[in-house]
């Protein structure tokens, strides 16, 4: 039996030489020290031995186990060194690369370009007042000298909420709200989100407006025209084509559009100016004395000028897109542009 529990130590080193993962040790341990191992089936032919060798033959199996065990325990021991070892180097971070520099985003350009044209107009000396998206039809039409059943309301596809409550289709009820609960001089822009039913390469449901509005005694259509003027300049640069053109809005009497150059084209013609070689970029006008009656101004003392812009087409004209759909499609390969 000596003999044999020797070459249980001898075959135990062998296999143990060959395991290099846990579950193959494990497997090696229940071989040989399992309930059903081979030193466990060696006690059992103890009952064989004459008593008086009992004792020294039950050490000498327990030292067999016990070295075999330990074998096993320092290969364990070894195996997950070596893992750990392995997993450091493959998970090390090398201090000298250069980092990885995470992308960024960007404002929007019609945020961009809102926020700019904000910032010209504070500078000028204009506040910035704020009102409601779903509005009444008394601030947004009637108010705005747009009684109901006028025709100017076919120039507004208005989404209805009920037969009182709109979307608003411009910030001007803004402009009424202010006149409303202050008394001249007044110098105000609204900027916002506006609606309309209508959907091409020029026009979406939604877009930005911002919308402004001067009252004192003794303003003209000449400081209307200067404050426009220096407008363009500062968005556009020095140089561009300004003209002013005669026009009609029921809230404002005489009333003119502005038209720029086309900067898409540079004047030639193309599908988003129609082909004229000029874009709309805004309209504006002297406020009808109708609108100051309605707030409680005295017309014959005060006079005063509005005028109103898509900012979207600012910022197709700005960065010469040609389609207005592009700002609402989210295509990231778009939008980087403006980062």
């Amino acid at each position: 039996m000596i003999d044999v529990l020797e070459d249980v130590k001898k075959q135990a080193e062998a296999e143990l030489g060959s395991v290099d993962d846990e579950v193959s040790l494990q497997n090696l341990k229940a071989k040989f020290v399992g309930r059903k191992g081979v030193i466990t089936e060696i006690l059992k032919g103890m009952k064989d031995i004459p008593d008086s060798d009992r004792p020294r033959m039950g050490k000498l199996i327990n030292e067999t186990k016990t070295f075999v065990e330990d074998l096993i325990d320092n290969r364990l021991n070894e195996i997950r060194d070596e893992k750990k070892r392995r997993s450091l180097y493959e998970e090390k971070i090398d201090v000298t690369l250069p980092g990885r520099g995470m992308p960024v985003g960007a404002r929007h350009p019609i945020t961009q370009v809102m926020e700019e044209v904000t910032a010209i107009f504070e500078r000028m000396g204009f506040e910035v007042a704020e009102g409601p998206e779903v509005e009444t039809d008394y601030y947004n039409f009637e108010a705005l000298n747009i009684p109901k059943n006028h025709p100017a309301r076919d120039m507004q596809d208005t989404f209805y909420v009920s037969d009182e409550i709109v979307l608003r289709t411009h910030t001007s009820p803004v402009q009424i709200r202010v006149m409303e609960k202050r008394k001249p001089p007044v110098k105000v822009i609204a900027p916002g989100k506006v609606y309309r039913c209508d959907s091409d390469i020029s026009h979406t449901p939604m877009f930005h407006q911002i919308e402004g509005l001067l009252v004192d005694e003794g303003v003209t259509f000449g400081d209307l025209k200067g404050v426009l003027t220096e407008f363009v300049r500062l968005v556009f640069g020095e140089g561009v084509g300004v003209r002013f053109r005669p026009s009609f809005f029921p809230f404002t009497e005489p009333s003119a559009e502005v038209d720029i150059a086309c900067m898409i084209c540079g004047g030639k013609g193309c599908r988003v100016c129609k082909n004229t070689g000029w874009l709309e970029i805004l309209g504006c006008g002297m406020v009808d004395p109708e609108v100051f009656r309605s707030v409680g101004y005295d017309p014959d003392k005060y006079s005063g000028f509005a005028f109103g812009m898509g900012i979207e087409r600012i910022t197709m004209l700005k960065f010469g897109i040609n389609d207005i759909r592009l700002f609402f499609e989210n295509d990231i390969r778009f939008l980087r542009q403006f980062t």
